[in-house]
């Protein structure tokens, strides 16, 4: 039987995480109920995601921890890479998207950004006074 399974992250910024997602190409959803449906089309369960991305993949505001949850039917999975690899994309587009508006409200400009074999971002900001 499908159900939904969380998983926590760090990410506090809901406007981060939407251009994280949409840097992915993702089509974002806000306040999007989320289902899984069992077998015969019996719908089983339900959760309302801040954020969404397809009917059953999400990420919902814990108050307690104040951080985005992944909220997704693990069990119909049906993205083109693992669950692991999506939080680890997501997660450094997230931070991509802090830091350029962080280096924004300080008063500095991108010039430069390279993305190293590695997959780590190493970026070039300016600041003119």
């Amino acid at each position: 039987m499908s159900h939904f399974s969380t998983i926590r992250t760090k990410i506090r910024n809901k406007p981060e995480l939407q251009e994280a997602l949409e840097l992915l190409q993702y089509d974002v959803v806000e306040d999007q109920e989320l289902k899984v449906t069992g077998a015969h089309g019996i719908k089983h369960e339900t959760v309302t995601a801040d954020l969404a991305i397809t009917k059953d993949i999400g990420f919902r505001l814990n108050p307690m921890s104040n951080e985005y949850e992944l909220v997704a039917d693990l069990e119909t999975w049906n993205q083109p890479i693992s669950v692991e690899r999506f939080i680890d994309k997501v997660n450094q587009q997230y931070a991509r998207m802090t830091i350029h508006n962080q280096v924004k409200k300080m008063g500095f400009q991108v010039e430069e950004e390279w993305e190293m074999d590695d997959n780590s971002i190493e970026l070039t900001v300016t600041r003119w006074k």
